[in-house]
This record gives C-alpha cells, structure tokens and sequence, in this order.
C-alpha cells in the first residue's frame, strides 16, 4: 500500500506546485498557503478548545465545497494521519477513517473533482485498485461532483421566424442565471462542456443540498477553502464584463453554520466590488469573524494571477462575539502589529490598523461642536455631464456656442446643448479628476491623477469626476492643491481599492474651506496627526507632481 501523500511530504517538487491556473476566476491555493491557512485553523481551535489539538481529533469533519485541486483536503488528511497515530495505530486503517469518515469535498468541475480525488485518494477512483482508501463503494468517495445545469431567467422576449417550419416562435435573449448571474451567451453549452454552474450555490435550501450529497444528518465542523471568484455576465464592453460569486459562496458556506470557516477571497469587498454593498454590510456587521489575514500586493499569494486589490483569508468562529484580529502582510511579513478591531466601525473595512488610528482622528474633529462636512457628498457622479466619452472637433470654429470638453487624453470643443446634466456648471469654476488611477503595478504611491483646474465654459466627459464647484478661480486653485496633498490623497487611499475611483472615495475627505491654501503640514496640525504618523502617511503616498498630461491616468483593464 503506497501512501506517497503522506509519507514522501519532503519529496520536491510537490505536484500541486507545478500545476497552472484554469484562469482568473478559478485560481488554484499553492500548498504553502493553504497551510497557512490550516495552522490559523488549529490555533483557533487549540484557543477555544483548552489548548486541544484539532488533529488528534477522530470525529472532526472538514468540508472544502469548491475543491480544485484538493490542496486543502489533502493537508488536512496529511495532518490528521500524523495526528491519529495513537487512536489508530495501524496506517491503513487510520488513512481508512479519515478519508471516509472526516475529510469532505464538492468538486467545481468534472476535471477539478477527478484532480481532487487524484491528490487525496491517490486514485481518480475512490473505490478503485490504487486508492488508498479501501471502504468506498463509489467512484466519486466523498468529493462529489455532477454536472448542474444554470436556471435562465429575465432576458428580453423577441419574435423570430423558424427557418425550417416558417413559423414565427418566440425566444428570450439577455438572460441571465438567477442564481449566480452568468449570462446564458457564455454558458449555455452543450454536455460536451462545462457550464460552471456550481452546485453549492446553485440551490435554494443549502442545508437540503448538503443532505442529498454526504446524508441526512452531516453537520461540517469546519468549512475551508478558495471559491471561484466570478463569473462573466455579458455586459461591458464585448461581453467582458463578470460578476463576484465569491460572496454567494461564503453565504451558503456560513449558512450551514459550522464551527469555523476559513475561506480566501479577492480583497475587492472591503470598499468595492460590483454589487457587493449588501454583502458588504452583512460580513461587517457579523461579529464571528476572528481574523483576517490581508494580503494588499498583487501577485503576493498567486504568482502571475491579476486579482485588483489583493486577496485576503479570514477565520470565522461559530462561538465568537467581539473584535476581529486584523493582520496585513506583505509578501510573507506582517506589516504593523495586529490589532483588535469592530469590522462594521466605518461602513468600508479599512485595511491598515494604521490607518484606522490616523482616520478616527480626523474623524473626531468638531468644529464649533458639529462633524466636518465631507467632501464626497459634493463629488459628482460617473458622466457628471451626461457625456460619455464623445469627442468633438478640435477648434470651436463653426459653433454655435462652444464649450471646451475634458477628455481621456484630449480636450476638444462641443456645442453646449450636447451637456444634458449639469448645466449649470460649465460656466463655473471646478477641479477634475480622473476616475481611474493606477496601473497593474504592485503599489500604487499616488492614488489619484493630476487635478485639472477647468474655468468657465468647460465641461467633460466620464473619463473624469467632478470634484468641487466653486466661485472664484482662486477657490479652485486652492482645492487643486488641497487634492494634491498626501494627506488627502492617503485618506482617499483608505477606500480606494482597485484602480477605479467614484464619488465614495472620498467619503473620509473632510470638505475646508477653500478661501486659503491648504499644505500638508496645516492639515497635520488640524487633526493632530503626530510624527510617527506622518512617517506612516509619506511611506505610503508620494509628492503629487504637478505636470502630467490630463486624463492620462486611466487604465482600462478591469
């Protein structure tokens, strides 16, 4: 009986270091860091548990519901075999109970679910001849998987004519699956195909689906893994636009309400993410979560994979009500101590516990004993004028009434009735700026482009944000150089977590008068910002330079 799994660990290399990802969207956990993830387990449960160790445990159940590669099955099952030397001294029975009694897995796809048993089983089949369990019956094991297929809805009704019959037969296009939003263009395939309708979250009674799958009365003790992270739902342009189903993943996941959860996921919902706000508010509120470990740099975790704004992993406790310990790392450091904190304190999770010191004491600024207004209660929404990125000609020679047009790297001149929103504002002083900034790069030390001073008889289109409407152009030169300042730029940074920037990031801008120049050593003093935490501040944000080209900023690669 071989068990290579177990017994050759040091054996180099390990296969599941060596495999590519599928793509962006179903991202493979390297081995070293679903161990990481697996020691914040056991320390959890070693804390809450007298100092117990989870591996010695016989009757714990894990259950990795979107398994890939069977990494995390697979070092759970190592672990448990190391552990269980003494309640099981004989190895093929030990390795017997684990893999049929403790160790669970629903594969996202035919290939992943075969990969899967592969790395646990050390056969495809579980019941087969070099499997190295012996009880199973099945080919499947305990790591299920069966073709689900999407529920189409919505979409438009249009008439067409058969052109076999002649007759005219109605048909549905646009549609959408209710339960995960991927779009019927993309994933409607035939059997030949996969349709990446994930059977975990494709159900309307998790617990029921749960029970159909591993029995009637399994209760997982804990839940642990990396979900798919999205799906395209066509829009955007070309079809290339996807919506988040991570979040779907993490609900059904909580809603069997094991003890702990441990789950890696894109970063994007602390402060953004593509109709995320209502989960958003739901993983804030829930004080069961107990750490979070963050992972700000991209490419930190996974090597040559582009997931904006970094990805985090976070233990959830059944038994927990309190603070979560908040931990950033960069690369394997940790950035900072961990600190203690209430996830829900502001309506967007900041992500450095520095941060969070710098920010409750802007904050708790009073001003004749009333909060400070903010500045993104004034910030325009996307397409400020109605204009989306329309250019016009290059002189005003020939209109009726010109009005000079900020574009993405252009400026050009349109006849005023073109404005459809904002009227009033083009013959008013304002500031603009881009509503991307940044690049694919690992920092981004700048956060927000050039502010572009536009006098009257200006407009723009979506390429950038307005920021402020004023009186004077000494008003909106001043709030130019306000922008400018690091200060303002770090506080934007707080809920700037990808590229894309909207009216909400500047939701933690304090709005000052712009009747005086206003330079970062002012602001500091204000808020009383101390020389550590100056340090802090200028090791994150650079000096603004003042000459790049207007509307060079944006990135489109989403």
């Amino acid at each position: 009986m071989t068990l290579a799994p177990f017994t050759l660990r040091g054996h180099n290399p390990d296969v599941l270091t060596c495999i590519a990802n599928l793509s962006n969207d179903e991202v493979f956990t390297p081995p070293e860091f679903a161990n990481q993830m697996l020691d914040t387990l056991a320390a959890a449960w070693a804390d809450a548990n007298d100092g117990a160790d989870i591996w010695t445990n016989p009757d714990v159940t894990f259950l990795d519901p979107f398994t890939k590669s069977g990494v995390f099955l697979r070092e759970i099952t190592r672990r448990l075999t190391d552990g269980l030397i003494l309640t099981f001294p004989d190895l093929a029975q030990r390795v017997d109970h684990i893999l049929t009694r403790q160790v669970f897995g629903i594969g996202i796809t035919q290939l992943t679910a075969l990969l899967a048993r592969r790395s646990v089983y050390c056969s495809k089949f579980a019941n087969g001849p070099h499997s190295i369990a012996r009880s199973f019956t099945t080919e499947d094991g305990n790591i299920w998987f069966d073709r689900t297929d999407h529920a189409w809805g919505g979409g438009k009704r249009e008439f067409r004519v058969d052109p076999l019959t002649r007759e005219e037969i109605a048909v549905y296009t646009n549609r959408k699956c209710t339960y995960c939003g991927a779009s019927e263009g993309s994933y409607a395939r035939g059997d030949d195909l996969e349709t990446h309708a994930y059977a975990f979250i494709h159900t309307d009674d998790i617990r029921a689906r749960i029970a159909e799958l591993f029995g009637d009365n399994m209760q997982f003790d804990v839940i642990i893994g990396n979900p798919p992270y999205q799906l395209g739902d066509g829009g955007g342009g070309g079809g290339a636009s996807a919506t988040p189903i991570y979040n779907l993943f993490v609900e059904k996941a909580l809603a069997l309400d094991p003890r702990y959860a441990v789950m890696i996921t894109p970063s994007r919902w602390f402060s953004g993410g593509k109709g995320l706000d209502d989960f958003r508010a739901r993983m804030l509120a829930d004080h069961r979560f107990a750490k979070l470990i963050d992972h700000p740099q991209l490419y930190d975790v996974f090597p040559g994979v582009k997931i904006r704004g970094g990805v985090s992993y976070w233990l959830w406790s059944r038994d927990h009500e309190g603070p979560c310990e908040v931990t950033t790392k960069i690369g394997d450091e940790a950035i900072g101590e961990p600190a203690l904190r209430m996830l829900d304190a502001y309506d967007v999770l900041v992500r450095r516990n520095e941060g969070v010191r710098i920010l409750d004491k802007v904050r708790a600024n009073r001003v004749d004993g009333e909060s400070e207004p903010l500045l993104g209660d004034v910030v325009s929404a996307r397409k400020p004028f109605g204009l989306t990125n329309q250019r016009g000609k290059a002189t005003p020679v020939g209109l009726n009434d010109p009005v000079l047009v900020y574009g993405n790297q252009t400026e050009s001149y349109m006849e005023r009735s073109a404005i459809t929103s904002n009227v009033e504002w083009v013959d008013k002083w304002k500031v603009l700026l881009v509503k991307a900034h940044g690049t694919s790069g690992r920092d981004d030390v700048t956060i927000l482009g050039e502010p572009v001073v536009a006098g009257p008889g200006t407009a723009c289109t979506e390429t950038y944000l307005v920021i402020g409407v004023v009186d004077s152009e000494t008003e909106a030169r001043n709030l130019a150089i306000y922008m400018r300042t690091r200060f303002v730029r770090f506080l934007v940074s707080l809920r700037k977590i990808t590229q894309n920037i909207t009216r909400d990031s500047y939701l933690f801008v304090p709005r000052l008068s712009m009747d005086r120049v206003w330079t970062d050593r002012d602001l500091y003093e204000r808020y009383d910002i101390d020389s550590e935490q100056v340090s802090f501040i200028e090791s994150l944000i650079a000096e603004r330079p003042s000459n790049d080209v207007p509307g060079s900023d944006e990135d489109g690669d989403e």
